[in-house]
């Protein structure tokens, strides 16, 4: 059960408290959380996000999700925490944030032409009951193959440096693209909506 519920309409529940909590400091997943219209309130996890020896992207996503949600739990652990982590991946090796100019330019010149694979994990855990569930789910995404014109007006105009990938595909991002392929278009942008309301639901929560 996920809290203390004001009414129970056909077996879900509706809250009155706030006992959902995101865990991270991302505006984005902020953003993509809050269209869900759930109560919740964020806190940033002091969580180590470098690959394991070996680790090969997708499973980083997923153990950084876990991390952060575990870590949220820690913290709170009467409130159902939401822990999620993007990895983009080219060639088998990951790409990360660019951080400035210099590396997403970097970034843009290796990725045009080719496909990049995004994978998002996200992991709704609760300390108290230790249930856990947790999903990952991919995005394809191919580049067009980008001048080098293209590349600097569009840092000029969206310096995306703390996107993965230096491109945001709900905004000038979606220009640098041929197409995209995935299950959900929430994930791209760092929080998969379909799978967590379905965990949600999962847990007694009306999502709707």
């Amino acid at each position: 059960m996920i809290g203390s519920p004001s009414a129970l309409v056909n077996n879900k529940l509706i809250l009155k408290d706030i006992l959902i909590i995101l865990a991270s400091g991302s505006r984005y997943r902020r953003e993509l959380l809050e269209r869900l219209g759930l109560p919740f309130r964020t806190w940033s996890p002091d969580v180590d996000e470098r690959a394991h020896a070996g680790e090969v992207p997708r499973d980083t996503a997923i153990r950084l999700a876990r991390d952060k949600a575990r870590a949220g739990a820690a913290a709170h652990p009467h409130a159902w925490i939401i822990g999620s982590d993007q990895v983009a991946e080219l060639d088998g090796q990951p790409i990360g944030k660019p951080g400035n100019r210099e590396n997403a330019r970097a970034q843009l010149c290796a990725m045009r032409g080719r496909s990049v694979q995004f994978h998002t994990g996200v992991c709704l855990f609760h300390a108290e009951s230790q249930r856990l569930q947790e999903r990952l789910v991919t995005t394809e995404v191919a580049f067009r193959p980008l001048t080098d014109d293209e590349i600097e007006r569009y840092l000029e105009r969206e310096p995306a440096f703390d996107c993965a990938g230096s491109a945001k595909s709900e905004a000038l991002g979606i220009s640098l693209l041929d197409r995209l392929s995935g299950d959900d278009p929430t994930a791209l942008v760092g929080l998969p909506l379909i799978a967590l309301s379905a965990m949600l639901r999962a847990e007694g929560l009306a999502v709707p």
